[in-house]
C-alpha cells in the first residue's frame, strides 16, 4: 500500500509512467500494477490514461493530499519508533541553492550521513524558493532576507561580498585604486536587472548607492561569473562561499581587502537553515540543522581571511572610502 502510494504521487507530479519507472529504476509495468492496484483497492480510478497523455481524474485530484497526509502519518509513526533509538534513523529531505549546495551543503550531508549511518537523505537543488510542507521538505536552505512565516530558522552564516579579479586581467587592465575606479573597469553583472541593491555598493562611495558599473559579459549564474573571473573577462563582486577557495589560491585577487576583515555591511541578507515545525522528522532535522552549522565555523570557514589580505587591509591597501 505504501509504495502504491507513493508510485500514485510520483505519477501524479510527472504526469508519465515511463519517467517514473526510470526514476524508480523499474520496469514501466511495476509502475502500472501500482497504480491499478491502488484503483482497485479504492473502487474509482485515479488517471484518465491515453495515447498522448495521462492526467488525474476528478476523484485522483481530491486523493493526492490525502495520499501525502496518509503517507506522513506513517512517517511520524515510524519516527516515533525510531527515536526510542539512541541514534536517530530513516528519510531526512533537504533542499538548497544550487551552488551553495553543491559547495557546502553536500560536504556537510556526507559527514552527517558517516556520523549518523541509519539516516538517508535526500537533496534536492534548485534556485526556487518551495514551500516546504507542500514538497514535504525537513530541512531548506535559504539566501535572503526571510519573510514573516512560522519556519524556524538558525543563521548559519551573513553574507560577506568581495570585489575580485584574476591576475591576468589586474595585468591587462591595471588594478583599480577605489571603488569608484571600477566605473572604468569591465564588471562581470546579473543579465536579468535589477540587480540586488546591495551589489556593486561600498559604504562611503557614491552616497551609499550601488555604481552603475558596465561590462561585457553578464550571467543569472554565479558559477558562470566565478569562470567569467576566473577567464580574465572583468572584476567580480560577489559572495565570500563562492570564491574564497580562489582567493586562497591566487587565482583570484581581493582588491579591497578592508571588504573581508571589515564587519559585514548592513543590509546584507544572510543565510538561514529553515524546517516546519511539527514534522515527524524534527529530530532530525535538528539535528542536521546543528551539524550544518558546525561545519560552517563561526565565522564561516570562507570567511577566514588569508594572511596576505590581511596584511594588505592592515596596511591600509585598497579600503574603500
Amino acid at each position: 500500500m505504501i509504495d502504491s502510494l507513493k508510485t500514485f504521487l510520483a505519477v501524479a507530479a510527472s504526469g508519465n509512467f515511463s519517467e517514473v519507472a526510470r526514476q524508480q529504476d523499474v520496469a514501466v509495468s511495476s509502475v502500472t500494477r501500482k497504480v491499478d492496484a491502488l484503483e482497485a483497492e479504492l473502487g474509482t480510478p485515479l488517471f484518465h490514461r491515453s495515447s498522448r497523455r495521462i492526467h488525474l481524474t476528478d476523484a485522483g485530484e481530491q486523493f493526492v493530499p490525502r495520499a501525502r497526509t496518509i503517507l506522513s502519518e506513517i512517517a511520524a509513526a515510524r519516527d516515533a519508533l525510531h527515536q526510542q533509538d539512541d541514534l536517530p534513523r530513516g528519510p531526512l529531505t533537504v533542499a538548497a541553492p544550487t551552488v551553495f549546495g553543491r559547495r557546502h551543503v553536500v560536504p556537510a550531508v556526507a559527514s552527517f550521513m558517516h556520523q549518523y549511518p541509519g539516516v538517508e537523505v535526500d537533496l534536492h537543488l534548485s534556485d526556487q524558493v518551495i514551500d516546504l510542507a507542500e514538497q514535504g521538505v525537513d530541512v531548506a536552505i535559504r539566501i535572503g532576507v526571510l519573510p514573516d512565516s512560522d519556519l524556524q530558522a538558525t543563521l548559519l552564516a551573513p553574507v560577506r561580498l568581495v570585489t575580485c579579479a584574476s591576475p591576468a586581467y589586474l595585468a591587462r587592465a591595471g588594478r583599480p585604486a577605489s571603488p569608484m575606479d571600477l566605473l572604468q573597469h569591465e564588471c562581470i553583472s546579473v543579465a536579468t536587472p535589477p540587480a540586488p541593491s546591495f551589489i556593486w555598493r561600498y559604504a562611503g562611495v557614491n552616497r551609499n548607492q550601488p555604481l552603475a558599473v558596465r561590462g561585457r559579459f553578464r550571467t543569472d549564474d554565479k558559477d558562470g561569473m566565478l569562470q567569467a573571473a576566473l577567464g580574465g573577462l572583468g572584476v567580480l563582486h560577489i559572495a565570500t562561499w563562492v570564491v574564497s577557495d580562489h582567493l586562497r589560491d591566487g587565482s583570484l585577487v581581493a582588491l579591497f581587502p578592508h571588504e573581508l576583515t571589515a564587519p559585514p555591511a548592513d543590509g546584507l541578507p544572510g543565510i538561514h537553515a529553515v524546517r516546519a515545525p511539527g514534522r515527524g522528522r524534527s529530530q532530525r532535522a535538528r539535528l542536521f540543522m546543528a551539524h550544518l552549522r558546525a561545519a560552517i565555523g563561526e565565522p564561516a570557514w570562507w570567511d577566514q581571511v588569508p594572511a596576505q589580505v590581511a596584511d594588505e587591509a592592515g596596511q591600509g591597501l585598497a579600503v574603500p572610502a
